[in-house]
């Protein structure tokens, strides 16, 4: 969330059409907050755009090119989902449960496309819903996700990675309810992403572009993982059916009760 809304005016000298600004509020050195993201769009001599900084990027000019803008709001992203531990443990809760390679496609379709609506329309400031409710939604997404499977695992055993008789898209009817309930969280999770930036300017198309690049990051990171852990918990249930169920009982429960533990925390206030 912002710590500063500030509203610049200010008269630059004569130039050649580019300006170069610097924003050092909140530097890491002060001490009191760190791992701060500044995000500025700016009109300045007829031209436009947008930037993000942070305490080792403080600088940019208006003659960057869409290139380098597109690096610093990917980065921006990439960073955001890999320092953000509890959309990490949602999504490796989603991968624990997934079945099949349909499965996880699927499942991280829905939850792309789910956050992604809801994380544009959020940071253009059109919903606003308070971080004290989106908080602890996002940590029951957790638990609940994890605890789909574990409750799997209890009640199917070493059968809980076979797929029924498929109904729509090849999946079965829990695979369809937990497709269902894994979008029905990612639009909180992207409510999430929203408050993390914490943007409260007009809609413009480069609020829009910079957003969208934000979120190419974010995705970038998240097929990332899926690409890491997803073959290897698929080879352990092919080859080790049993150390598979294993493993993937072991992240879905410490997926679970860390959910859990964050839900009474956010809900109270802690």
């Amino acid at each position: 969330m912002p710590y500063a809304v500030l509203t610049l005016d200010h008269a630059c000298g004569s130039s050649d059409g580019a300006h170069e600004l610097t924003s050092t509020l909140f530097g890491d050195d002060e001490g009191y907050v760190t791992g701060t993201r500044t995000v500025v769009t700016y009109t300045l001599d007829g031209r436009s755009g947008s930037a993000a900084l942070d305490p080792e990027h403080v600088t940019f000019s208006t003659e960057q090119a869409w290139t380098e803008r597109f690096a610093e709001f990917f980065r921006l992203g990439a960073e955001h989902l890999l320092t953000g531990t509890d959309h990490i443990l949602f999504l490796l809760a989603v991968i624990a449960g997934s079945r099949r390679l349909r499965e996880i496609v699927l499942a991280a379709t829905a939850f792309t496309v789910a956050h992604s609506v809801t994380f544009v329309i959020a940071a253009t400031g059109l919903v606003h819903v308070p971080a004290q409710v989106v908080e602890p939604i996002i940590a029951l997404s957790i638990a609940v996700v994890a605890g789909g499977h574990l409750w799997r695992l209890r009640e199917q055993g070493t059968q809980a990675t076979d797929l029924g008789p498929g109904a729509w898209l090849g999946l079965d009817r829990p695979g369809l309810v937990r497709l269902g309930v894994v979008f029905a969280f990612g639009l909180v999770h992207g409510l999430g992403f929203a408050g993390a930036l914490g943007i409260d300017e007009p809609w413009s198309w480069q609020l829009l572009w910079s957003l969208l690049v934000f979120n190419v990051g974010i995705e970038a990171v998240q097929l990332a993982i899926i690409a890491l852990v997803f073959p290897v918990l698929a080879l352990l249930r092919r080859r080790w059916p049993r150390v598979g169920l294993t493993a993937t009982g072991t992240i879905a429960g410490v997926v679970t009760v860390t959910g859990l533990v964050w839900f009474v925390q956010r809900l109270w206030g802690g």
